[in-house]
């Protein structure tokens, strides 16, 4: 992916009590901060402020970003009250816009909505605004320069936000700015924590162009590296990138590295439509989940035999034909009976591959001893079977997903 790039600088500030108070997720502000990096325009800072005049005459005030992008607050309700508040920051005055309020009565009339005094408001602006049109809603978008800054001020309503952002500012910056490329490529690498990798990869980052920046983006079971370059000939970016990702790749060639798939269940469901091996899973601590994620992406038909959760232990006894002497003489958080159970639902469902998970996830102990957080996974083919033990630790949620990720890569370096 390719953006533009001059030393452009931007802030976001989302209006909103609703947001403050949790009722909502900050979702514009997300949007907001991938658009203008799209643009080449480096976002430093995101705030979240109240609909109120001194907060929000305050949070411009103390801006110091080159472009200040704004959303919510311009509604026609007596509770949004950011233009009264940017007409006295920019020691304006509103302005009546007739052309706006023919607008809003052309959309008012095709859905045969009344027009109030309310949405006569929505027509004044601060004298010094420009108008970026909304199409979709009555609340126009606000284009304001001053001291060579851009205030860009747009409604909260995400599809509103959106139309007005890509429709109306977009070609206004591109227009207003000239500003080279920023090109960046994300990899993923599967299988390895971030200070294992950090360490492995320490030479490669290190003999790095300085023209390049690499961000770790850690996740469970994966490590996003994003490498970003700026510079005036995009194609020469693009080759360096792709350099550097190769080197990157001579360092660790032991784990999987992957330039397009960023989720383990993905990257799983590629490997095995790829090598036509069929699966089946016994699932215990991990209630579904492994299951789940890969029925989530279509085409899963194609390998995916099925799935038993067997939470309790008479299911793992009575359907996995998990021996009861080996849960009584080891538990049912053992390596064995998680063995048992990968090949007896390997048998069951008639798959190439069995993968079973058992444990302790907590917070409280069920039929076994172990300690909580303790994991276990089986791996088992016509060929081989392999079983691992792991100490994820708490809380549950942790555990799980930790769990989840592990058999996924597993599934994947077979």
């Amino acid at each position: 992916m390719y953006l533009q790039q001059n030393y452009m600088n931007s802030e976001i500030i989302n209006i909103g009590d609703e947001i403050l108070i949790g009722q909502i997720n900050n979702t514009n502000a997300q949007w907001l901060a991938k658009e203008l990096q799209k643009l080449g325009i480096e976002n430093r800072k995101i705030s979240v402020i109240p609909d109120h005049p001194g907060d929000i005459r305050n949070a411009l005030h103390n801006t110091r970003a080159r472009i200040v992008v704004v959303t919510g607050g311009l509604g026609p309700t007596s509770d949004d009250l950011t233009k009264q508040s940017i007409t006295e920051f920019f020691d304006d005055k509103l302005v009546f816009h007739p052309e706006i309020e023919a607008h809003i009565k052309q959309m008012f009339a095709k859905i045969n909505y009344p027009y109030t005094d309310n949405n006569k408001g929505q027509s004044y602006l601060p004298g010094k605004a420009q108008i970026l049109w909304n199409h979709y809603g009555t609340a126009p978008g606000i284009w304001i320069e001053k001291n060579n800054r851009l205030f860009i001020f747009l409604p909260g309503v995400p599809f509103e936000m959106k139309h007005i952002f890509e429709n109306e500012v977009v070609p206004k910056i591109k227009k207003k700015f000239d500003l080279p490329y920023l090109y960046y490529k994300t990899v993923t690498v599967f299988g390895i924590g971030e200070s294992l990798l950090a360490d492995r990869i320490k030479e490669w980052e290190k003999n790095l162009p300085n023209n390049i920046k690499p961000a770790y983006l850690p996740h469970p079971g994966r490590i996003r590296i994003r490498l970003s370059a700026k510079g005036r000939e995009l194609n020469q970016l693009k080759q360096i990138i792709d350099e550097q990702i190769q080197k990157l790749k001579s360092y660790i060639p032991d784990l999987t590295v992957s330039e397009q798939v960023e989720d383990l269940a993905l990257a799983v469901h590629q490997k095995l439509s790829t090598t036509g091996k069929k699966i089946a899973f016994a699932e215990s601590c991990t209630g579904g989940l492994l299951v789940s994620g890969l029925t989530q992406i279509p085409g899963a038909s194609k390998f995916l035999m099925g799935g038993i959760v067997a939470y309790q232990t008479n299911v793992k006894i009575k359907t996995l034909n998990v021996d009861p002497g080996l849960i009584k003489k080891y538990s049912v958080v053992h390596e064995k009976i998680a063995l048992s159970m990968a090949e007896n639902v390997r048998k069951i469902m008639g798959s190439d591959i069995g993968i079973a998970t058992t444990g302790n996830a907590g917070p409280t102990k069920g039929d076994s001893d172990a300690e909580l957080g303790t994991c276990i996974i089986a791996v088992v083919t016509a060929q081989n079977q392999q079983v691992y033990s792991f100490k994820f630790g708490q809380p549950r949620e942790k555990a799980v997903k930790k769990t989840v990720s592990k058999a996924y890569e597993l599934i994947i370096n077979l």
